[in-house]
């Protein structure tokens, strides 16, 4: 539910298991969506716990000189950070399906750390996660998408997706983090980039290749 994926692989006992502790419920269609607003909030961060256990120290570098939130020194922190400690953390956070969307929640736990707050969009079958980072007078919105073997390039389909998110929040500006994990790939510093793109009505997207 996490990554915006069908439920393919769990079987009907194991559905049945987590509706019956209250984890999630079926909606009047018959899908599955977490049970309340509380636990769309505490299961992501309850699963995050060990990469941001895991995190390195980190000077909060994204910061200006009146405490507000400068998302250009945040996205160097956040690609240095990337390149330097994803492949490690990555291997110490749990469920492989969504082990990067966990790593960055942690990094963007310490960059809010109490401070701010981190609202969170997902279920099934979206295709995706939406993260709406808030701390003083800045608002950014963040898209994460997987890339996975036999699939196609992510981006478009990306791109048609945060244009309404960004409507929704009324921002003009965000990021779309694209998450490589296909098995042909080089090493994780090697294959990290940004690149700038326009959605079809022209919002500005910061590209994120990691």
């Amino acid at each position: 539910m996490l990554a915006g994926r069908m439920i393919t692989e769990s079987t009907d006992d194991d559905r049945q298991y987590v509706i019956d502790l209250g984890l999630i419920c079926r909606k009047d269609g018959g899908g599955l969506v977490i049970a309340n607003p509380i636990y769309r909030e505490v299961i992501p961060r309850a699963l995050a716990c060990a990469p941001q256990d895991s995190l390195p120290q980190i000077t909060p570098s994204w910061l200006r000189a009146d405490g507000n939130l400068d998302i250009d020194r945040l996205l160097e922190s956040f690609l240095m950070f990337w390149r330097q400690h994803g492949e490690p953390l990555l291997r110490s956070a749990p469920y492989h399906e969504i082990a990067p969307h966990l790593v960055l929640m942690a990094f963007m736990h310490r960059v809010v750390n109490g401070d701010g707050t981190i609202d969170r969009e997902y279920a099934i079958g979206s295709g995706r996660m939406d993260l709406c980072i808030r701390y003083g007078i800045v608002t950014l919105a963040i898209e994460l998408k997987v890339w996975r073997n036999g699939e196609s390039d992510p981006l478009f389909e990306g791109l048609e997706q945060i244009e309404g998110y960004l409507k929704g929040l009324s921002l003009d500006s965000g990021w779309l983090v694209i998450f490589d994990r296909r098995s042909d790939q080089p090493r994780i510093r090697e294959r990290t980039y940004t690149e700038f793109a326009r959605t079809e009505s022209g919002r500005a997207i910061m590209v994120i290749r990691a």
